[in-house]
């Protein structure tokens, strides 16, 4: 495969919508936590040449956990958006990663990736020119909602994607497309949508649809089925 291989974590979000004090990385799940499940993968990769986990300022739970103790894991603080945080660790990976070589950007409180999807994303874009991203295929009918809550229309979902993560760009054109997403006030919500600007088409990977995001607190307990059952099996 053409040039190493880079992770980012951006890790330096808050519990706010967790209605917790701990931030959802660090919750236990399955006799783990969130994120040592996020970077199981990629730390039992052996084409993966390192890991950056972007943590907050204020970060008082990273040194107590194991993972701090990872010679394939650096670290380095974010900012207050996750573009800023990926920015900051594409300047932690400067003097590593090569231009051309891959960064893959994976959330922090995505537990579920697998080990199979990880490697159907690598060998579909290894040699890309642009890049892309796990993605799942909408499969439920969708409506549009006007200012009442009521439906105003449903929305063809033919051809539409639930984009996940990881997401996978060469190092230049993240750090181009971060930086020009930056520069012209767009708050892109993921990767993808800053490479979107820049006149490309990141290539849609199929992934597994129970690689979930934690992001409500009944989010916990679905991840931790998916995990057990992915153990029993």
């Amino acid at each position: 495969m053409q040039g190493k291989f880079w992770v980012i974590v951006p890790a330096a979000g808050s519990a706010r919508r967790m209605g917790g004090a701990v931030p959802k990385q660090y919750l236990p799940l399955a006799g783990r936590t969130v994120l040592h499940w996020s970077l199981a993968p990629f730390l039992a990769h052996e084409h993966v040449a390192g890991i950056v986990v972007v943590l907050a300022a204020q970060d008082e739970h990273w040194r107590r956990t194991d993972l701090a103790r990872e010679a394939k894991i650096m670290t380095t603080t974010g900012g207050a958006e996750r573009m800023d945080s990926v920015l900051a660790g594409l300047e932690a990976l400067h003097a590593e990663a090569a231009p051309e070589d891959w960064v893959l950007v994976h959330d922090a409180a995505r537990p579920c990736l697998t080990a199979s999807d990880l490697e159907r994303l690598l060998d579909e874009l290894h040699d890309d020119a642009v890049g892309g991203l796990l993605a799942a295929p909408v499969v439920d009918t969708l409506k549009r909602a006007d200012e009442s809550g009521r439906v105003a229309c449903t929305v063809e979902r033919e051809k539409l994607w639930r984009a996940l993560t990881p997401q996978m760009f060469r190092r230049d054109i993240l750090q181009r497309a971060l930086q020009g997403a930056r520069r012209d006030g767009i708050s892109a919500t993921d990767e993808a949508q800053a490479v979107e600007a820049l006149g490309l088409q990141p290539k849609l990977v199929a992934g597994d649809a129970d690689n979930i995001k934690i992001t409500l607190p009944e989010d916990l307990p679905r991840a931790e089925r998916i995990l057990k059952a992915r153990s029993a099996g």
